[in-house]
């Protein structure tokens, strides 16, 4: 699973992205900090289940720390998009194609207003950063629009000639974008595009282009410098104008504190919640500890998180529709090795136990005689749909 960080330049995209994996990377107040795409690990937060059973867990990927299970998945942080950059515009093309594998977009965007429309500090208040949004969707929306239209009535006539079909054909051309042969078969039922396609106006291809990007590459958008002023007043104005977005308060500067004082042992932090604790108070010097208060007070306390955490989440279990899934070797809770809940594999909603069993091994899937529901001694189907935080024993055939 890939999510993408986007926005424009000097929003703070790479400080969100090293507070979420804690990757070196170059961070400072000016446009085009980042170039070149980068990636790292970030981690989604689910409730252990070695609660449930009273067990250590022993994680193969990922940590676990206080019952919260943090489960990896990729980031990819590209440059900062400007208007105009699916024509080209600052190498926009180069950035907009490192998004081609991503599974959902997180949108970055100074909610105080203190960066201009050239990625330049200003004075808060000073620019409006709905117009963030209204860029990014459009410039996102016609680079689809430009791959679909290339070469579109050659192909079209193609289709038509040969009589292939229309869903398949689409499927396989767009499957570099994450579009699969049933976003395009729902998106043409729901626009009506039953006639010839090689009728299809530029118009029917554009409603085409925008619906398969909103279906592959759904985003959410991360209002950062939230704690600045007017952040909180452009946050409300903006969540109204944008209903169709999930929009979360955030200060990515808060988070990287907390998550670089906690790896120091400065204090003890869970990423996500509303509060830290201050273990070796004698090591903080005065600045640092005004800096801390000042996050307890003007982003914890307001807000209930620095919202970092809340972002990936949303992410991957409400955009994404997945839900994690822990396979057990044996009753035990463990695998051969005897690690207690070695693994947590994220899974689209509505996944059998036998696509399960695939997924987990391909000789698993193949032998796979039934599966054991590990909290209620239950016996699960090939055809059963597995449910959030399932802990299961896969049994096969010997």
């Amino acid at each position: 699973m890939l999510i993408g960080i986007v926005g424009r330049t000097n929003t703070g995209k790479s400080t969100f992205f090293k507070a979420s994996t804690l990757a070196e990377v170059e961070i400072a107040n000016r446009p085009f900090v980042t170039i070149k795409p980068s990636h790292g690990i970030g981690f989604v937060k689910v409730r252990c289940p070695e609660t449930d059973f009273n067990v250590k867990c022993s994680p193969k990927n990922g940590y676990c720390l206080d019952g919260n299970r943090f489960v990896p998945i990729d980031l990819l942080d590209v440059a900062g998009l400007i208007r105009g950059a699916h024509k080209g515009a600052g190498l926009g093309l180069q950035f907009l194609d490192d998004l081609r594998q991503a599974d959902a977009l997180v949108e970055v965007i100074d909610v105080s207003g203190s960066t201009n429309d050239k990625g330049e500090p200003a004075q808060p208040g000073s620019y409006d950063p709905m117009e963030d949004i209204r860029v990014l969707e459009e410039e996102i929306d016609m680079w689809f629009f430009g791959i679909i239209k290339k070469d579109w009535e050659k192909s079209a006539k193609q289709i038509q000639q040969e009589k292939l079909e229309v869903i398949k054909t689409l499927g396989k051309r767009l499957s570099g974008l994450k579009v699969t042969e049933e976003m395009v078969k729902d998106t043409i039922q729901e626009q009506s595009l039953y006639k010839n396609i090689t009728t299809w106006t530029e118009e029917d291809l554009k409603k085409l282009a925008i619906t398969l990007r909103k279906k592959s590459k759904p985003m959410i958008i991360a209002a950062n410098k939230i704690d600045l002023p007017g952040g909180k007043e452009n946050f409300e104005r903006i969540k109204k104008e944008f209903k169709d977005y999930e929009l979360i308060p955030c200060s990515a500067e808060a988070e990287l504190a907390l998550r670089e004082a906690a790896k120091k042992g400065l204090i003890r932090y869970v990423s996500g919640e509303k509060s830290f604790q201050i273990v070796k108070d004698s090591e903080l010097n005065e600045p640092q500890k005004k800096a801390l208060e000042f996050i307890k007070r003007n982003v914890l306390e307001v807000y209930g998180s620095t919202g970092i955490q809340n972002v990936l989440d949303k992410a991957v279990f409400e955009l994404l529709k997945h839900i994690p899934v822990y396979p057990v070797a044996n009753s035990k809770l463990g695998d051969k090795d005897g690690n207690k809940f070695p693994d947590c594999f994220l899974i689209p909603e509505g996944t059998t136990a036998l696509e399960f069993a695939y997924r987990v091994h391909t000789e698993i899937g193949k032998n796979f005689v039934k599966a054991i529901d590990l909290r209620t001694k239950q016996v699960i189907g090939k055809d059963s749909k597995l449910k959030k935080s399932d802990v299961i024993e896969i049994m096969v055939s010997k």
